[in-house]
């Protein structure tokens, strides 16, 4: 298994009620197999006791600035040079007032003076105080300075009122930094990714679908996100949340989704057709519910619109852009239909996969079909495997702007 990027966390935990949040936080980067240093402020544990800290890093806290335990005595130095990153989750006006003018009076402010690793800031506090003047041009200066912010999120407030100013969850926070960790492989980009099933009605209750939970094509908009890229999803009937970030489109059925990718192909350098978008319909939808009766039901089924082939062939006559990637889930000869498919619809690559293992399924395997063969991949969760066929189609998408640059910038 790679090592995680931001493997070693330093976190600072300041004064505010949203520190109650970051042993949750720390509780999740733990779980997620990373080693987690706290730095408490004075004012944090008025509100959440360095025990609690303690119990879930499986570390010791640290708070003070003369803290004795590192064997130089210089705990402001030892806590960053040991740690890949470090996350101020919560973030106080005053933290980002002490990080901007470069206050070194604490063990956290001396920690973020004193580091040379990435500094990551949470931002967490009242309505008013985030919109005052002053804690906007803190957050500008931090920008400036290479200081990347989280946040924060808008909602009730523990005062009361409600809008901008709570700091992020820790789901999000830990989300935002594992995107923050991926190269930025198709940074500039922008990619157009369907997902999940369709529905095709046959009456006003019941419909033609199939298996496809959506879980992969949401994994891969998240990957491509992370990667840089400005992703937009057109997602079919499905029960996911949408990855941040990411503009989402909900659609219904194969016209709505034909409809929604070829309004917003023209605008994209990559399409990434994972949906499993119905090959049929039904030729005529009954008005009203189609009441059982003992007798056959017969149903005339015609062709849907082929997506992927329509955005190939306008992908052909445009010098290659979008760059085309397809999707194959068969139950049997896998790479052999793939490879036939992917001929048939002209795409430079079409990732192939076992319907009967993949769908609804948290993990997947997978092969790469294109114009050198067939390269398999192991079986991986699913946004391991996403972030995999990321580098991949980035790869590819280099080797295309090489032979279209007129087309790619």
């Amino acid at each position: 298994m790679q090592p995680l990027p931001t493997a070693r966390v330093l976190l600072g935990v300041t004064g505010g009620i949203a520190a109650y949040k970051s042993a949750e936080l720390v509780r999740l980067l733990v779980k997620s197999g990373r080693e987690v240093t706290v730095i408490m402020t004075p004012a944090a544990t008025e509100f959440v006791g360095t025990a609690t800290f303690q119990a879930l890093s499986g570390r010791a806290v640290y708070t003070d600035l003369w803290d004795t335990r590192p064997a130089n005595g210089m705990a402001h130095i030892e806590a960053s040079r040991h740690a890949d990153v470090m996350l101020i989750a919560p973030a106080s006006a005053d933290c980002l007032a002490r990080l901007v003018h470069g206050r070194s009076d604490d063990l956290l402010s001396c920690a973020a003076l004193a580091r040379s690793i990435p500094l990551i800031v949470c931002p967490a506090m009242n309505l008013q105080m985030w919109q005052n003047p002053a804690t906007q041009r803190n957050v500008a200066q931090l920008h400036a300075d290479g200081v990347t912010i989280f946040g924060p999120g808008s909602g009730e407030q523990a005062c009361g009122e409600v809008g901008d100013g709570r700091m992020w969850e820790p789901e999000q926070i830990v989300e935002a930094l594992e995107a923050w960790a991926q190269p930025k492989s198709l940074a500039g980009r922008r990619v157009l990714v369907t997902a999940g099933p369709t529905q095709e009605a046959i009456d006003p209750v019941r419909v033609i679908t199939n298996h496809s939970s959506g879980k992969m094509g949401f994994a891969l908009a998240r990957a491509a996100a992370e990667a840089g890229a400005e992703v937009t999803l057109v997602a079919g009937p499905v029960a996911l949340s949408t990855p941040m970030g990411i503009a989402r489109i909900d659609v219904v059925d194969a016209a709505q989704m034909h409809r929604a990718v070829m309004e917003r192909v023209d605008v994209c350098d990559v399409f990434i057709a994972v949906a499993a978008v119905a090959d049929y319909r039904p030729a005529d939808v009954a008005a009203e519910k189609i009441k059982k009766s003992g007798a056959q039901l017969t149903l005339t089924l015609v062709p849907t619109e082929d997506i992927l082939a329509t955005v190939a062939a306008r992908a052909q006559a445009h010098g290659g852009r979008p760059f085309c990637v397809g999707f194959a889930a068969e139950s049997e000869r896998v790479e052999d239909f793939a490879a036939e498919k992917r001929r048939r619809k002209g795409v430079p690559l079409l990732i192939a996969n076992h319907a009967t293992s993949t769908f609804g399924a948290e993990d997947s395997a997978a092969a790469l079909v294109d114009e050198a063969g067939i390269t398999r991949l192991p079986r991986l969760p699913k946004l391991a495997l996403a972030r995999r066929l990321v580098a991949e189609i980035a790869v590819r998408l280099t080797s295309s702007a090489d032979r279209h640059s007129s087309r790619f910038p």
